[in-house]
């Protein structure tokens, strides 16, 4: 899986397709870097519609985002979770550090 960015207006958004897990650590980083490093980009969405599944190094991937985009100044939200998804992030008590929608 090779993540997806769009970038509408001050938003960027990077959608994953596929399974989230350290095989993607390398091109999820360079995606998300292009987010950070964008002046126009406030907001940024990390978008699971397509993402069956995720593990402990998707999870430590997310931290380290959301700390850089707060550093940067960016707001963070997790969007489009599937169930499977969701029961990951609400285990590892992701809903009290992110937005998600």
């Amino acid at each position: 899986m090779k993540p997806i960015v769009r970038i509408e207006g001050k938003k960027g958004s990077i959608v994953l397709v596929g399974q989230f897990d350290f095989n993607v650590h390398k091109d999820f980083r360079a995606a998300s870097q292009e987010l950070l490093e964008n002046s126009a980009i406030s907001h940024i969405e990390v978008d699971f519609e397509q993402v069956p599944y995720l593990d402990s190094s998707a999870l430590g991937m997310l931290l380290l985002l959301k700390e850089r985009a707060g550093a940067a100044g960016k707001e963070l939200a997790l969007v489009n979770c599937r169930d499977t998804v969701r029961q990951v992030l609400e285990i590892a008590c992701f809903t009290k550090l992110f937005t998600i929608r």
